[in-house]
């Protein structure tokens, strides 16, 4: 059980840093197209 629930925090932490890692693209994509939009 206690091996479960470190594995399991992992995944939580791996889960935690691909959302943070997706957040980070969305904003930086987000500002481009805002900067693009902007140009025209």
């Amino acid at each position: 059980m206690k091996i479960y629930k470190s594995t399991d925090k992992i995944v939580l932490q791996g889960k935690a840093w691909q959302v943070l890692y997706l957040l980070k693209a969305y904003r930086k994509q987000y500002k481009r197209v805002r900067d693009w939009a902007q140009d025209k």
